[in-house]
């Protein structure tokens, strides 16, 4: 590797890490594909986004089309993490997921890194892994991070949650090129342990369902963080709360053992003017 291909992964990499060297609290919007709307009400993609970088995630994961309605100022806070492949929940087969963009077209649009889903177990599994070796490659040529997520679910999977197979999944990502990966918790947290020590690369949990409250959802963080997890991936549990900005804060402090106020907040502007398409500008409690 060159000196300029270490930089410039090196530099992406540290826009992601930008509140712990060793940890990542992500917020995955790309949901709105697979189940539909991610927004809550009141709110727009823009706003959402200025909540969420103002509560100290680390980065958003969101579709190309998303990044039509988010001010690009928001992203001074956060980083941008393009999502590559998708499917909706009403498909023949959810699982297979489909590349709807590339490498290429990510970099043209400022994105920090990329990630892509995959279903080990599924029966477009084969074709998936295809996809992840050909995106880390398009990754290795232009340096850019490949966050791989990925998840045990097909005909044949009863446990997606078995140690055994996410150990699996996790060791195909790693050994396919992906820089960071996504994958179900494995509890308790002394489980998570041997997972994450056989893991080569950091190891994210996912957030999951949505939780009863609050309080469940941040015991969950705790436990990931305990387990060994380089950080987590959380989305329903954040955008769907009743104050996504308070709770993405509260996740941030367990992530990065942050005191109350967020590092950096302070530089998100009060008054913004919204993602294209917006014909006004107004005061964004963010």
């Amino acid at each position: 590797m060159t000196t300029h291909e270490h930089f410039a992964r090196g530099l992406r990499l540290r826009r992601l890490y930008r509140h712990d060297p060793q940890r990542l609290f992500l917020v995955p919007l790309d949901h709105s594909i697979s189940d539909g709307p991610v927004v809550p009400r009141g709110l727009t993609m823009d706003r959402l986004v200025g909540q969420l970088a103002a509560g100290g995630a680390d980065a958003i994961i969101v579709h190309k089309g998303s990044l039509r309605h988010i001010n690009p100022a928001r992203l001074a806070a956060t980083s941008l993490i393009l999502h590559l492949n998708a499917s909706t929940a009403h498909a023949p087969d959810p699982d297979a997921k489909y590349m709807v963009t590339g490498v290429e077209d990510a970099l043209r649009l400022g994105a920090d890194a990329v990630s892509m889903h995959i279903n080990m177990g599924s029966l477009e599994e084969q074709r998936q892994i295809a996809d992840l070796g050909a995106v880390a490659d398009r990754c290795d040529r232009w340096n850019l991070p490949l966050l791989a997520m990925m998840y045990p679910r097909g005909p044949k999977i009863t446990n997606p949650a078995d140690p055994e197979l996410v150990a699996h999944a996790v060791t195909i990502a790693a050994d396919l090129g992906a820089d960071i990966v996504k994958a179900p918790y494995v509890g308790p947290p002394s489980v998570m342990r041997e997972l994450v020590s056989a893991c080569p690369i950091p190891l994210v949990c996912a957030g999951g369902p949505r939780r009863g409250d609050s309080e469940d959802a941040l015991d969950f963080v705790r436990d990931a963080i305990s387990g060994g997890a380089a950080g987590v991936a959380m989305g329903r549990n954040i955008f769907q709360a009743p104050d996504p900005r308070a709770m993405a804060a509260g996740v941030a402090r367990v992530v990065h053992r942050l005191p109350d106020r967020i590092p950096g907040s302070a530089t998100i502007p009060d008054q913004i003017t919204e993602g294209r398409g917006s014909e006004r500008q107004e005061t964004v409690l963010a």
